[in-house]
Formats: C-alpha cells, sequence, structure tokens
C-alpha cells in the first residue's frame, strides 16, 4: 500500500509540473513557428500618430463659414466626394447615417460631414435623404492637407475623435457591421464625447 500512495504522490507531483511546464512550452512553440496572433481589436486603420485636422477653410452651401472645431466634443465620422456623388459615394453617406442611427442613446455624440471636392451642388433628393449631415466645401483644401499622405480622400470614411484629432480611416467597401462594432467600443470606452 505504501508503494502505491507514493506512486500516487509522484503522479501528482508530475501533473502538477506539467502544469506550470505547459505555458512556457506552446510559448516556446509559438515562437519556434513564427505565430502571431491573427486578432486585432480594430476594423478600422488607426492613423498614428493621431493629427489634428485642420478645420480652417470650410464654407457651408449656403456661404457660410464652417469649422470642425464646432464639433469638438463629439464623434465625427468624415467623407470627401465631388457635389455630384456616384454610387459608392451614397453608400458611404447611407453607412454614415445608419451608423449614427445604429447608436441608440449614443447617437448625439456622434456627427456626419460631407465635404464636397468641387464646385457643384448635391441634388435635392440626395441633400433631404442625408438630413442632418453637415455638407460643407473646402476652399483650397486645408483639410485634405491632414490626411495621410498615401491615401486618396474619397476611397474612405474617416473618423475623428472629440479632440479634433484624425484617428482612423475605415477601408474603401467597409463592412458596416464590423464599422458598428469599432464606433460602439470606442463611444463605450471614452470619456469624453
Amino acid at each position: 500500500m505504501a508503494a502505491e500512495g507514493a506512486k500516487r504522490a509522484r503522479l501528482k507531483l508530475a501533473l502538477i509540473g506539467l502544469f506550470f511546464a505547459l505555458p512556457f512550452a506552446l510559448a516556446w512553440a509559438a515562437y519556434r513557428l513564427h505565430w502571431t496572433p491573427g486578432h486585432k481589436g480594430n476594423y478600422g486603420e488607426l492613423l498614428q500618430p493621431p493629427r489634428q485636422v485642420p478645420g480652417g477653410g470650410l464654407v457651408g452651401l449656403d456661404g457660410k463659414p464652417f469649422s470642425l472645431a464646432s464639433l469638438r466634443g463629439k464623434w465625427v465620422m468624415l467623407q470627401f466626394d465631388a457635389a455630384r456623388c456616384d454610387a459608392y459615394c451614397e453608400r458611404k453617406l447611407y453607412f454614415m447615417r445608419q451608423l449614427r442611427v445604429a447608436q441608440g442613446k449614443d447617437r448625439n455624440r456622434v456627427e456626419r460631414v460631407w465635404i464636397v471636392t468641387d464646385g457643384g451642388r448635391p441634388r435635392r433628393a440626395l441633400m433631404s435623404a442625408i438630413d442632418g449631415t453637415y455638407v460643407v466645401r473646402a476652399a483650397g483644401g486645408t483639410v485634405a492637407a491632414g490626411l495621410p499622405p498615401r491615401a486618396r480622400a474619397v476611397d474612405h470614411i474617416y473618423l475623428i475623435d472629440p479632440l479634433g484629432n484624425l484617428m482612423m480611416r475605415f477601408p474603401r467597401d467597409p463592412d458596416p457591421s464590423k464599422m458598428l462594432k469599432d464606433l460602439k467600443r470606442l463611444l463605450k470606452i471614452s470619456q469624453i464625447g
């Protein structure tokens, strides 16, 4: 009986040792196989370093000056497109509207801005469909100058944080459900805006 008890004790000791050695063995194997975790925490591309968006040089369609600084304290979805607004432009406007509505009680924390990149005037039907979106023109392109250099402004929807920093952009032809997850997470975590 004593030999059986000693055998059982050694087995327990070996299992405890294996339990503590297993994480080190797995970490070593992951390192040797060059494994990197495939999941990142966000869908949109974080822009590093976050940069202040130049807010000057904007004019509303009515000719009155507009400043992005007037939206400080809110999260701002921003897009650049011509007034003619093709199907891709309309889809981005629709996504921005739906993402804001999907925030429920937090929707007032999110604003939408469309910077018209030419001298044209958007269609009346489109303007009524995007009611509540700030539609402005960039005089001299100062806002676009604050964007990442290798990006085409019309390819993305940008996100500006409540402090006025351009901090994220979503890919061309984005997945709205993933955009929604990013925005919900930011609103939940954010102590401002």
